[in-house]
């Protein structure tokens, strides 16, 4: 028997039929916004455009001054919707309405797969 056939009997086994409807669903619904987010953008693309954004956010998505986010390692969907409100203008700042039209949809992927594959560490404050 198939792993996946083994989990549907248990699953099966010990829950009521609305609760494994219920199962069934979310396991379809993350498995296609995993699926899609895993194939939105290309990080090595985005890498490449990101030299617009060092200014205020440098190459490695730490900003270096106050008004810029660090864009390193925000969520893939959370920047893809950001960018896309400040193009749309939707979401409104100075400095993003001078970069943000010129971007396509595919920037707009390829940069937040970029930025949100950077990995962020926090070390705690010595004592």
């Amino acid at each position: 028997m198939s792993p996946c056939r083994r989990i549907a009997a248990f699953a099966g086994a010990i829950l009521d039929p609305s609760a494994l409807t219920f199962v069934v669903r979310a396991v379809v619904v993350v498995g296609l916004i995993s699926g899609a987010a895993a194939a939105a953008g290309n990080a090595a693309a985005g890498r490449q455009k990101a030299l617009i954004c060092q200014a205020c956010h440098d190459l490695d998505g730490k900003s270096k001054i106050p008004e810029a986010p660090n864009l390193a390692g925000q969520s893939e969907p959370y920047l893809v919707k950001a960018l896309k409100d400040y193009r749309s203008g939707a979401r409104n700042n100075d400095m993003m309405s001078l970069v943000v039209p010129g971007l396509t949809d595919k920037d707009i992927e390829d940069l937040a797969a970029y930025f949100s594959a950077i990995e962020v560490s926090v070390t705690p404050a010595s004592k």
